[in-house]
Formats: C-alpha cells, sequence, structure tokens
C-alpha cells in the first residue's frame, strides 16, 4: 500500500472523528436549548370605578290609551325636570323608548281579568362620571315615588352600574409586574434544579380581567392579569 493511499486513510478517518465530535457537540447544544420552564406571573390592582350607569324604569298602568298617553307625558317631564335639577345634562340622562303591553291582546297572558289593561314602562338611563352625584339621585328619587311616579331600576339588587374604563393607562405597568413575577418564578424553579434562567423562549398575555372587590363596595374593582412565560434554562 502506498504512503499517499495511507495518508488519505488516516485524514478520511480524522475528518469522520472530527465529523462525529462536531455533532456530538450540536446535540449537547440542542438539548441544551431545549430545556426550559414555563412559567406564569400575576399582576394584580385595585383602581376606583369613574363611571357609573343607572338603568331607570318608571311603570304607569290604565284602562284607557289616551289617558295613559296623558300620564306618560307628564311623568316623562317630571322625571326629565327632577335629573335635571340633580345637575344632569343632556349627555349624562336621557330617555329612552316607552313600552305598552295590552294584556287582553294574548290570551294566554292571565291577564284577561286583571285590573288594569295596559301596562307602559319608560326607560331612562343616568350615566356619569361624577359618582356622588349619581348615588344622590338615587336616594332623593323617593321625592319621585311620593308625587306617584313608579320609578325603579332594572336591577333591584345593584341599581347602579360601576364601570372602569382607564384600562390602558394601566395596562403597561401590569405587563411589566407580571413578567417580573413570573422571572422570580422562574429562578427560584431554577435555583432549586440547579440551573439558571437565560433568554425567553415564547410569551402569552392572558386576558385582562376587572370584577368587584367585593359585594359591599363595587365601586371598588380589582383588576388581574395572568402571563404565561417559557424561559430557557442553562447551567
Amino acid at each position: 500500500m502506498s504512503k499517499s493511499l495511507n495518508l488519505g486513510l488516516i485524514v478520511l478517518a480524522i475528518s469522520i472523528l472530527l465529523a462525529g465530535i462536531t455533532l456530538s457537540n450540536l446535540q449537547v447544544k440542542s438539548k441544551a436549548y431545549e430545556r426550559s420552564v414555563e412559567v406564569k406571573g400575576l399582576a394584580e390592582k385595585e383602581v376606583k370605578a369613574d363611571l357609573g350607569v343607572w338603568p331607570i324604569q318608571v311603570t304607569l298602568a290604565g284602562n284607557d290609551l289616551s289617558v295613559l298617553k296623558k300620564d306618560i307625558d307628564t311623568q316623562k317631564e317630571m322625571v326629565i325636570e327632577f335629573f335635571s335639577e340633580q345637575g344632569f345634562n343632556k349627555e349624562e340622562f336621557n330617555a329612552g323608548p316607552t313600552n305598552i303591553q295590552d294584556g287582553q291582546a294574548n290570551v294566554y297572558s292571565g291577564n284577561q281579568n286583571a285590573r288594569f289593561r295596559y301596562i307602559a314602562q319608560m326607560e331612562f338611563t343616568a350615566r356619569t362620571g361624577d359618582l356622588e352625584k349619581l348615588q344622590n339621585a338615587l336616594t332623593a328619587s323617593l321625592e319621585l315615588v311620593s308625587e306617584g311616579i313608579l320609578i325603579g331600576s332594572r336591577d333591584t339588587w345593584r341599581p347602579i352600574q360601576y364601570l372602569y374604563t382607564q384600562l390602558n393607562d394601566i395596562k403597561p405597568q401590569m405587563i411589566e409586574e407580571a413578567t417580573k413575577n413570573a422571572r422570580e418564578v422562574a429562578e427560584k424553579f431554577a435555583m432549586d434544579s440547579n440551573s439558571a434562567v437565560g433568554k425567553i423562549k415564547s410569551a402569552r398575555q392572558g386576558i385582562f380581567s376587572i370584577s368587584d372587590r367585593d359585594q359591599n363596595t363595587p365601586y371598588v374593582k380589582k383588576v388581574r392579569v395572568v402571563t404565561t412565560i417559557d424561559y430557557f434554562l442553562k447551567d
């Protein structure tokens, strides 16, 4: 066998060996990059509602449509005047539709022998950022009842709906806080497994939720978001 052939075989053997070592290193590095941990980060914040909505119903009954129509117009003016005196402008208080039901028109209603044939309901909405003014109007609405106006709320258990509309202002801060919380969880996991936290592999932002802090203070809201982050782990 010639020296050139032996040299070629040696070079080939060394090349195969080096290729094997390189592939082995690549596999080790690949497996290292596959090591990751998925954690969740939580951020919560209490805020005060900045908008109040009071859906209102005024109910009337009668047997003569012409008389009922006059009563509707009269009571409608009185309700509008009341809220105007309470400090509500046209943008904060508006009148909705009026619905009239004929109890004798539906033979299946069971109201054929009722005292009043016609039942009318007027819809109003008070909507304002001045929550104190809205609450005062709710309390003072008993004055309308004393004048014979049957005013009520669609939700008798919770007449006023309290809302928070400034979510976009606090989103960046809460996302940052949730991400920081997720990082702390990942670092605790890494420390327990003798590893270190690397870069973010993937991240998913959860949906922001707004709920009442409790039943007694519906005007205080709890804003909550959970982020899911996958971190690489390294030795």
